[in-house]
């Protein structure tokens, strides 16, 4: 190939099919953390620069007539207004250009949304609590978050589109609220099935893991590679992600060595433009492992 005439009409195709490739086909690592004390601090979670998105977990009461509640773990202590601290950390992830987002739900804890109104008196709570909005008591201080994540595993089924749909209006008042959510692989997600169909969610990062109909099984990726196709091709969404585990211990089925993920699994779905990298569970479990620091220059 003759790059001298890299410039030439018929060679600025080639060019530009080589660019979309690649762009298709960059991917990013999100990483959950706030549930294990021993997991360091926020501002070290971002230093790895090993992340492009840090999701804040979680926001894990709410609705139903229940007081809003923050539980971050070992991190620090809500009831004493001691998180507040991590305001720091949070615009220090923000300064190297990590999106710090805020996650509700969860795997325990009282949560549910019964009616538009309790979806609207939420959407208003975090918005004044944790985004751009106004409030004297802000459980992390006077740091504005990226965004919103929907980790939804119980409650009903009910308001999460509206939920959706009311956070998504704050961010056309000047400041984007990135939307995101945690769905089981198996589609479609008993939860969230329906707010999925708003379109309105910028990431989705699919649990291919504790679900053994559509995870990756050692040697045969069919089962995980049908169910993406059935994600990227069904869903309206910027980009969806694949969600993992980060080590054996930190989910009861799912977790892929470096090497198939690698080899065999990443090769299976990079080549969606919905691609858009990998999500794991969680920070203390990756900093026993090193996963994601292992995968990085591959997603």
């Amino acid at each position: 190939m003759d790059f001298k005439n890299s410039n030439s009409p018929k060679f600025l195709p080639l060019v530009i099919l080589l660019m979309l490739v690649a762009s298709s086909e960059a991917g990013g690592i999100s990483i959950y953390c706030g549930q294990n004390g021993n997991e360091g601090t926020l501002a070290d979670t971002c230093a790895t620069n090993n992340y492009d998105y840090v999701i804040l977990a979680f926001l894990s009461s709410f609705g139903n007539g229940n007081k809003p509640m923050l539980n971050l773990a070992g991190h620090c202590d809500p009831y004493s207004n001691g998180c507040t601290d991590l305001s720091s950390d949070i615009k220090s992830c923000q300064v190297k250009q990590i999106k710090v987002l805020f996650s509700i739900g969860g795997g325990a804890g009282g949560y549910t949304l019964t009616s538009s109104k309790d979806a609207k008196q939420l959407a208003i709570y975090l918005y004044n609590n944790f985004l751009s909005g106004k409030s004297s008591s802000r459980p992390l201080g006077d740091t504005v978050l990226d965004g919103v994540d929907f980790d939804i595993e119980g409650g009903t089924s009910q308001h999460w589109d509206e939920l959706a749909t009311f956070l998504s209006n704050y961010g056309k008042r000047g400041i984007k609220v990135i939307l995101s959510v945690a769905p089981q692989c198996p589609f479609p997600d008993a939860w969230v099935g329906g707010a999925l169909k708003t379109g309105l969610f910028d990431c989705i990062w699919v649990q291919f893991y504790n679900n053994p109909p559509c995870q990756y099984i050692s040697g045969d990726v069919a089962n995980l590679e049908n169910s993406w196709k059935t994600w990227i091709s069904t869903i309206p969404a910027k980009k969806i992600f694949l969600g993992l585990p980060a080590a054996a211990d930190a989910s009861g089925s799912g977790f892929i060595l470096v090497s198939d993920l690698i080899s065999t699994v990443l090769p299976a779905i990079k080549g969606s433009d919905k691609y858009g990298g990998v999500m794991l569970w969680s920070k203390y479990y990756d900093d026993q492992t090193d996963y994601s620091s292992s995968i990085k220059s591959h997603v």
